[in-house]
C-alpha cells in the first residue's frame, strides 16, 4: 500500500481543515516546497496535493504554484482542486503532475470525465469522492465540502464501469482532519463492490493500526495529513506499516 502524504495549500501556505470547513482551518507550513523535501526525504514515492482555493471558489487558483512544487523535486505528484475542464488536467499534467485529481465533476458531469478518462488515460486521472453519512448512506458533497450532490456514492460510482476509470480516492468528510480513524465499513462496502478501481482511503488516519487496517481491507493507498504534521507517527513508520 502507497503512503500518499498531504499538503494541502491555502493562501500559498500547507493548511488542514477540520471536517472539510473553510472557516476551521490550521496553518503548519509557511513553505511548502520546504514541507515536500521533507516528504521526499523521508521516503515518500507519491505526494497528494490539494488547492483548496480552487476547490472553494471551483476554479484553479494555485496551480502555478504546484507546477513549482512538481518541478522542484523527483516525486510523483497527485493533485486537484479547481479542475473544471481538460484544459485544466492537461496544464497540470504538462507542468509536472503525475495524476490529476477530478472531484465535483466526477459526480457533475460524468460525461466530460469520462472523455477525459479516454483522452488522457485512465492512469493520468484519480476521481476524488468526498462523502458525507446521510441517514446511513454515503453521499458525494460538492463545492469544497458544502453541498450535498443528491446522488448516492454508489449511483455516482455506476457511472464509470469497470475498465473506464482506475484510481478513486474517497473521504469520508466527517472524519477528515478529525483524527477519529478511518470510515472501514465504507471503505469495506467499496471494496466489496468495486474490486476493479485501485482505491485510495483518507479521513481520520490517526494511528499506525489505521494504516494496518486499511490496508487489510485491500486499499491500495492512504492519504496522510494531520497525524503527520501533528507528529502521531513519522512516514519512515507509516510507509513500514503500509509495506510489511
Amino acid at each position: 500500500m502507497l503512503i500518499y502524504p498531504a499538503i494541502d495549500l491555502k493562501d500559498g501556505v500547507c493548511v488542514r481543515l477540520m471536517h472539510g470547513k473553510f472557516d476551521q482551518v490550521t496553518q503548519y507550513d509557511e513553505q511548502p516546497a520546504a514541507r515536500l523535501s521533507a516528504f521526499a526525504a523521508e521516503g515518500a514515492e507519491w505526494i497528494h496535493i490539494v488547492d483548496l482555493d480552487g476547490a472553494e471558489a471551483g476554479e484553479a487558483r494555485q496551480h502555478a504554484l504546484i507546477g513549482e512544487l512538481a518541478q522542484a523535486l523527483e516525486i510523483k505528484i497527485q493533485s486537484g482542486g479547481g479542475v473544471r475542464s481538460a484544459n485544466d488536467v492537461a496544464k497540470l499534467l504538462e507542468a509536472g503532475v503525475s495524476r490529476v485529481v477530478v472531484g465535483s465533476l466526477a459526480v457533475t458531469r460524468p460525461n466530460d470525465v469520462a472523455a477525459w478518462l479516454k483522452g488522457f488515460g485512465p492512469e493520468r486521472i484519480t476521481l476524488a469522492l468526498d462523502v458525507k453519512i446521510e441517514d446511513g448512506v454515503p453521499v458525494p458533497a460538492l463545492k469544497g465540502w458544502t453541498q450535498s450532490s443528491g446522488v448516492t456514492l454508489w449511483e455516482a460510482l455506476d457511472r464509470y464501469p469497470k475498465g473506464t476509470a482506475k484510481h478513486l480516492l474517497v473521504t469520508d468528510v466527517g472524519r477528515d482532519g478529525a483524527l477519529t480513524g478511518p470510515n472501514l465499513e465504507l471503505l469495506a462496502e467499496i471494496r466489496r463492490r468495486r474490486p476493479d478501481v485501485v482505491l485510495q482511503a483518507s479521513g481520520g488516519i490517526s494511528s499506525l493500526d489505521d494504516l494496518v487496517a486499511v490496508k487489510a481491507l485491500g486499499c491500495n493507498g492512504a492519504i496522510v495529513g494531520r497525524a503527520l504534521y501533528e507528529n502521531r507517527f513519522t512516514l519512515p513508520q507509516a510507509i513500514a506499516a503500509a509495506t510489511a
